[in-house]
């Protein structure tokens, strides 16, 4: 595989041969706020989107942090190339559900180059998707190997491994606009947007309201299978503003899932009534 080097370390090159790279050489880059302001916005298409945020250079400490993790590597993957770009979203370009996170996983997603995948995280909650009919395989190990999800897509608020997985608030509202354009380009026909932890939930309602999207007011608090119901702006022009339900699920972090805080029937009542508030039928592949 065709590496380069980008400021501290080795990351994958655009359009080099890394599995399910959607960027080429020629994917324009983001190289400030306003550089991203104006490539969300005008990406036209939700591969083109995926591509111009894969290659985003705005935020210095996220590429400093991601490029250097991806230099030195974790003992246990000291073999492997590791992607160390941003992590763009990923599934169903169509999808009915959305499943939002935070920001990719230094060693998981930064790895792999694909949204919760690689990481112990990623493990418990895609078996939770395999067992609610969401995704066609109970694991996702690396970009590539097989995994389609059912209807769905995922996403993070912050597209770039940040350290200590905490961004600032200026990172986030920085990468915000490439959020605001993903969902305004699946819209049409999404219907349940699942949040993973607070971060996530904080996140996503400044963007719906600027969507146009009917936001309760106070805002909801976050709460495990916690469910609050927002009209949507996009719909059929005949049948008026569609429905969209925003649904809290605790993060199935390591520390999490260890203590019991999020077990793996939580997951799957949180996606099993996902599924059946989206309508995706259940026999859908």
């Amino acid at each position: 595989m065709v590496r380069e080097r980008q400021g501290a370390g080795l990351v994958a090159s655009p359009g080099a041969g890394w599995p399910e790279d959607p960027a080429t050489a020629t994917t324009p880059v983001a190289p400030d706020a306003a550089a991203v302001r104006e490539l969300a916005a005008t990406a036209g298409s939700v591969g083109e989107l995926a591509a111009r945020e894969s290659v985003c250079r705005a935020c210095g400490r996220l590429v400093a942090w991601r490029e250097q993790v991806a230099a030195t590597k974790r003992k246990s993957f000291a073999d492997e190339p590791y992607w160390g770009r941003p992590v763009p979203g990923w599934g169903d370009d169509h999808p009915r559900l959305l499943i939002l996170g935070l920001a990719p996983a230094a060693h998981g997603g930064n790895r792999t180059g694909r949204i919760f995948t690689g990481d112990r995280s990623g493990d418990v909650l895609f078996a939770s998707l395999w067992r609610c009919g969401l995704a066609v395989q109970p694991t996702s190990v690396t970009a590539g190997d097989g995994q389609r999800l059912i209807g769905t897509r995922m996403s993070a608020a912050v597209r770039c491994a940040p350290p200590e997985n905490k961004p600032t608030p200026q990172e986030r509202d920085t990468c915000a606009p490439w959020l605001a354009a993903e969902l305004a380009a699946v819209a049409a026909g999404l219907r349940v947007i699942v949040c993973l932890g607070h971060f996530a939930w904080q996140a996503l309602w400044p963007q719906l309201a600027a969507a146009g999207c009917v936001v309760p007011r106070p805002r909801p608090r976050f709460g495990h299978g916690v469910e609050a119901p927002v009209v949507a702006s996009a719909g059929p022009a005949d049948a008026g503003p569609a429905p969209l339900t925003v649904v809290g699920c605790y993060h199935p972090s390591q520390q999490n899932t260890f203590t019991g805080r999020v077990t793996d029937a939580m997951l799957d009542a949180v996606f099993g009534r996902a599924r059946e508030l989206s309508g995706l039928a259940p026999t859908e592949a």
